[in-house]
């Protein structure tokens, strides 16, 4: 039975069309998959069925039904009957959509109360069986904390524990995972799946990861610039169109990288028996050992809480070590300070997870990328050099970061990261936020930037495929600890740790990597 049927559906912000004409349907208790690229109208799509439109978004043509019932046509009062009752969202970012004042508890509990479920009394102890149900441990003791007292992955339960408090008949989930490690993201799948098949509750899932829509979902509806281009079972075995023959030619592939080995060379950085405690007694790094050749990649892979960035930082000098040391160049920078850190900090930089949070918003990409270039009183003339080098035209140094797309602010990111002329370059998760094909974009061109000047990387990143793409070595981390650290082919291909395997084992759409 058709539970779900979007048909038509055109939808414009302030008359600017993002969606055209989009069909689609799910049927009772069936996960269906909508991908594609930021900007195809994946979200808007979704955010429509649940009567959630931005500010400016209009629905100007099509219709949405949903058991029968016309939703375009619903009045507030009855939406907040369906909204959390029938139809319930799962939204991409945990750390905005709870609220950090209100405990946990509270938050699921309200929506109980709201929908008439459950009176003051009986709300609290339904939301610990809801955080229970949603595969939170220890779930009294989490109903009593606050938002920041929760990992990644917990915050997302919790928000899939709040979906499930209506018992509705559809979950609509908008990238779900996508900030989460692959184990997390594997086990918070895992989960919402199950619940929907014992619950005979459907899916919605929102995806820019092929990998996840085809371990997940019975049907995948591709989007490109507002509209339909491909539907069906067989969209990642036997795509047809283009478009998502490109999205799968641009995905990671552990079977191939985006530039030959680099020969041997010697260590610009040498880090021995370094290890962080902080306050609280809480070691966060625990006595690791590597080198970063010259002109080569090492990536640091692991989980969240795994301690890859508090080990960037210690290398970075923005961290002080409690214990072990730091050698750049053949110099201890473990306790240097003052003068010689701050000639020390023009060698080194570093391209964020987030390069709409990295940049200065009222900044034009201009004084962005000037801006290291007027810390150390050099001249801003090499800003159009800059921006050639990472590919950009000229003519964005007079706009605004949130005037560029995702892409386009990751490259100004990396041409500031490249005014001092460095040797290395901290990498902290520089593609997880973008589209596949970006995504492959920036890794070709942190490759090309390599050869041509000579780079050394530290590259974190909780994603294998990614890391295979551009390191020379890996070393894989766990609660502090180094666990495994070789050549790239032989940690990913032959892993000797458990907990390798075990990452390895949950990186999604393996037939995805196939195809592309």
């Amino acid at each position: 039975m058709t539970l779900l049927r979007i048909s038509d559906l055109a939808v414009s912000y302030r008359k600017v069309p993002a969606v055209r004409d989009v069909g689609l349907h799910v049927d009772a208790g069936e996960v269906v998959a909508v991908v594609g690229e930021s900007g195809s109208g994946k979200s808007t799509t979704a955010h429509a069925a649940i009567g959630l439109l931005p500010r400016g978004g209009r629905v100007d043509g099509g219709s949405i039904t949903f058991d029968g019932r016309d939703l375009l046509s619903l009045s507030d009062k009855k939406w907040r009957g369906v909204r959390g009752r029938e139809i319930a969202l799962v939204p991409q970012d945990p750390a905005v959509s709870l609220n950090p004042v209100h405990r946990i508890g509270d938050q699921v509990a309200e929506v109980l109360k709201i929908h008439g479920l459950a009176d003051r009394r009986s709300a609290s102890v339904q939301a610990i069986e809801l955080l229970e149900r949603a595969g939170v441990p220890d779930p009294a003791l989490r109903a009593r904390q606050y938002p920041h007292q929760l990992s990644g992955g917990l915050r997302q339960r919790v928000l899939i524990a709040s979906a499930l408090a209506g018992r509705p008949k559809l979950i609509i989930a908008d990238e779900p995972t996508s900030a989460l490690d692959v184990t997390v993201q594997r086990r918070i799948l895992d989960h919402l799946t199950s619940l929907a098949r014992e619950s005979g509750t459907a899916i919605l899932l929102i995806t820019h990861d092929l990998g996840v829509a085809a371990d997940r979902a019975a049907r995948i509806v591709v989007l490109s610039q507002g509209s339909v281009v491909e539907e069906g079972s067989s969209v990642v075995s036997a795509p047809t169109h283009p478009y998502t023959q490109q999205l799968l030619a641009a995905a990671p592939s552990m079977t191939s990288t985006v530039r030959p080995p680099a020969p041997a060379a010697e260590p610009l950085v040498s880090v021995r028996d370094l290890a962080k405690t902080f306050d609280g007694g809480i070691r966060a790094v625990d006595g690791i050992s590597f080198a970063i050749p010259r002109g080569q990649t090492l990536a640091l892979v692991g989980e969240s809480g795994s301690g890859k960035s508090t080990t960037a930082r210690m290398v970075l000098r923005l961290e002080t070590p409690s214990a072990g040391s730091v050698e750049f160049d053949g110099q201890d920078i473990t306790a240097l300070a003052g003068a010689e850190l701050r000639r020390l900090r023009r060698r080194m930089q570093i391209v964020y997870q987030n390069p709409y949070a990295s940049l200065n918003p009222k900044f034009s990409i201009e004084d962005v990328v000037a801006e290291p270039l007027r810390a150390f009183g050099l001249p801003r003339t090499r800003v159009p050099e800059l921006l050639e080098q990472v590919a950009l035209p000229s003519s964005v140094a007079r706009r605004k970061p949130a005037e560029l797309s995702g892409g386009q602010r990751q490259r100004v990111a990396i041409a500031r990261a490249l005014a001092l002329r460095p040797d290395l370059v901290v990498c902290d998760e520089p593609v997880s936020a973008l589209d596949v094909s970006v995504q492959a974009q920036i890794l070709r061109l942190l490759a090309e930037l390599q050869s041509e000047l000579g780079l050394s990387y530290l590259f974190i990143s909780h994603d294998l495929a990614v890391v295979r793409q551009l390191a020379d070595q890996v070393g894989v981390m766990r609660e502090g600890a180094l666990v495994e650290l070789g050549p790239a082919a032989q940690v990913l291909e032959a892993p000797r740790a458990e907990y390798t395997k075990e990452l390895l084992d949950a990186i999604p759409g393996r037939s995805v990597q196939e195809v592309g």
